[in-house]
């Protein structure tokens, strides 16, 4: 009942989110409108949380700059990743996410209207590109661009290898880079499933990792600082141990 309780509801706040969405980027100047392009995203994840019964818990939210850009990057184990932190992280936030989002009807159209970035990351011009705009998002609203570093769910709960672009951008524009761990996702809805259990998130963002002083040449060492940084606050028992040592 649970999951057959998702999909109708999801189905139905998906086309209503959707359609609100694209009736407001057609005339963005009339009041009220950048409102709902902000808001229909986080109602539309927040009716997933709620349809399922998911409970999210959320720690560090003293570690985001208020009204600064950063790109904030997290472990990816289920598509409830990404309800959990758009539907409740209170935050001005553009996504970067596969290409094929694009292509699901209805939605994709929606999801690039509120402001959200595509990347295709088999074509490297084409990914370049999309950077390019999130930096333009990160100077123009003083947003958080969201990235899944891992590029992909991961099927066994281990991180994947990180891919360069979440740390290159930070690079280039100069923000810090943020880490979020993710945990409880994927008992929820793991990678492969279609099935949606009741349970609990846990969302635990950790202190920004500076980019001052650092060039693109440092990519590598910010993307192994920042993994180290995700992993450690995916287990509850390294939290107190990371925070002391970084103090």
């Amino acid at each position: 009942m649970n999951t057959l309780r998702v999909y109708i509801y999801g189905i139905y706040q998906t086309v209503k989110q959707s359609i609100r969405i694209l009736r407001a980027a057609r005339h963005p100047e009339r009041p009220g409108n950048l409102a709902i392009l902000r808001e229909a995203p986080k109602t539309w994840c927040a009716s997933f949380l709620k349809s399922g019964r998911v409970d999210v818990v959320i720690e560090g939210l003293e570690n985001v700059p208020a009204n600064q850009p950063a790109v904030l990057v997290a472990n990816h184990e289920s598509w409830y990743d990404t309800f959990a932190m758009m539907g409740l992280l209170p935050f001005d936030m553009r996504w970067i996410g596969k290409k094929e989002l694009v292509k699901v009807p209805l939605f994709g159209p929606a999801w690039v209207a509120s402001g959200n970035i595509p990347i295709d990351r088999g074509d490297r011009r084409a990914a370049i590109e999309s950077l390019r705009k999130a930096g333009e998002a990160l100077r123009k609203d003083s947003a958080l661009v969201i990235m899944f570093p891992e590029g992909t769910r991961s099927g066994d709960g281990n991180l994947l290898p990180f891919k360069k672009g979440a740390f290159v951008l930070a690079l280039q524009m100069g923000v810090p880079v943020i880490p979020l761990g993710v945990s409880g996702s994927r008992a929820i809805m793991p990678k492969g499933s279609g099935r949606v259990k009741p349970g609990t998130i846990t969302l635990r963002i950790g202190k920004p990792i500076s980019v001052e002083g650092r060039s693109e040449r440092d990519r590598n060492e910010l993307l192994e600082e920042a993994r180290e940084a995700i992993e450690l606050l995916r287990a509850p028992n390294q939290i107190t141990k990371m925070t002391e040592e970084r103090d």
